[in-house]
């Protein structure tokens, strides 16, 4: 066993001791030591208790107004991550991603809600640790990301199963190790009906849902290893989550058309199918955050529509005018990712604020909606926020960031009210 090694196992036996809990009243301080991967599970952490009603039956006042932001796909497998991780971290042998992300990391901090997408499973300490096509990454990613300031990610890819049910087992013990909560596979099918619910530091449970992937199909043994994109599954755990007390869901769909900017029929069909359920009157999910294409796509606010029947027998559809939801369809990749070309270097962070309901047990509305251009710098091995990096002497950045605002303004959410945030 390395030096290195040694050190990682006796702070990660100091964060086991420490212990973590589920739904905290304030976000935690991020962590200053590397907590790694073990080989021995730890005790997940345990779910916020069940409520029969909502906040209104429970006679509970509405919550504080909250910020909450998600990012795109984090890749850590490839040699271009693996590499500076190397040479980032401050023993040999070692792994160390926090340099990476330290571009987005005061957009992340200064959010109640911070959600992520991890794309690669992870492996053990000693690895090893591959790219495409079956990656495995470092379990010091996890450390990383919390570190970041990230409260939960999703996990539930079309790379979720390259390490089969062990890749499952390992990534989600890394996580529960570091206390970032996850969604979108599970290690059996308790933890699979069970949904991640977040509390903010105002009050508001988020109900953070995660889906994937097209194509890929889990183990017959192990069918709850990885939640479907399916319409009907999301809507019933979307169901299953308000009755568990989420004031807010939240779904991120893994979907698309890799390295396209638009999105496909298939996507937009279900946004709209998404926007337009239902239950008692009140919208099912509240926000769409989507990733895989590997570039950026438009933000829109999806209205959802009723199917009608005119006076002579014509079907015809209505649009609900509650407002809508709001739909970012795709966030690229954060950190990491092969490139074939430029567009697969860009990304956004989508950040919105909700505010209470007038009445206990009505939607929480988003009173204001962001994106936050960022460029993956493959060369430096870092994520920059374009607005910054351009104040700050890369005036050559700007036309990265232009490009990343057409996309996402493509399908007219400027009128919306989406705008570019710092």
């Amino acid at each position: 066993m390395s030096a290195f090694t040694r050190y990682v196992l006796a702070v990660l036996l100091a964060a086991l001791a420490v212990g973590c809990g589920a739904l905290p009243d304030a976000r935690p301080p991020a962590p200053r030591s590397a907590p790694a991967h073990t080989t021995h599970r730890p005790a997940a952490p345990p779910a916020p208790p069940r409520r029969t009603g909502t906040r209104a039956a429970a006679g509970a006042a509405p919550g504080r107004p909250f910020t909450l932001v998600a990012t795109g796909d984090v890749i850590p497998a490839h040699p271009e991550a693996l590499d500076t991780a190397q040479h980032d971290a401050p023993m040999a042998g070692g792994y160390d991603f926090r340099p990476m992300l330290r571009g987005v990391t005061p957009v992340v901090r200064a959010a109640d809600l911070a959600l992520c997408h991890l794309e690669a499973p992870l492996g053990p300490l000693d690895g090893p640790f591959t790219g495409y096509p079956e990656l495995q990454a470092p379990p010091q990613v996890a450390t990383a990301l919390k570190a970041t300031g990230f409260d939960s990610c999703a996990t539930a890819t079309d790379h979720a199963l390259d390490q089969g049910k062990g890749g499952v087992r390992r990534t989600l013990d890394a996580l529960d190790t570091v206390g970032l909560r996850h969604a979108g596979t599970a290690r059996d099918a308790a933890e699979a009906a069970r949904p991640t619910l977040l509390r903010t530091p105002g009050g508001a449970v988020v109900a953070h849902l995660a889906y994937g992937t097209e194509g890929t199909r889990p183990p017959k043994d192990a069918p709850w290893a990885i939640s479907p994109l399916a319409p009907g599954r999301i809507l019933a755990d979307a169901r299953a989550a308000r009755r568990a007390g989420a004031d807010v869901v939240v779904v991120s769909p893994y979907w698309g058309t890799e390295y396209r900017t638009a999105p496909d029929a298939r996507q937009r069909r279900l946004a709209r199918i998404l926007a337009a359920a239902r239950t008692d009157g009140r919208p099912d999910i509240d926000l769409i955050v989507g990733s895989h294409t590997h570039t950026p796509q438009p933000f829109e606010k999806v209205h959802g529509t009723w199917v009608v029947r005119t006076p002579h027998g014509r079907r015809a559809e209505a649009e609900i005018s509650d407002g809508g939801t709001w739909v970012a369809y795709g966030l690229g990749d954060l950190m990491g990712g092969t490139h074939h070309d430029a567009s697969g270097r860009m990304s956004a962070a989508a950040r919105f604020t909700f505010a209470p309901p007038a009445t206990p047990g009505g939607r929480w509305k988003i009173t204001k909606a962001e994106f936050v251009p960022l460029w993956w710098d493959a060369r430096a091995g870092r994520v920059l926020n374009l607005d910054k990096a351009i104040k700050l002497g890369r005036p050559d950045l700007k036309p990265i960031r232009q490009r990343i605002r057409q996309v996402v303004l493509s399908r007219h959410a400027n009128k919306a009210g989406l705008t570019m945030g710092r």
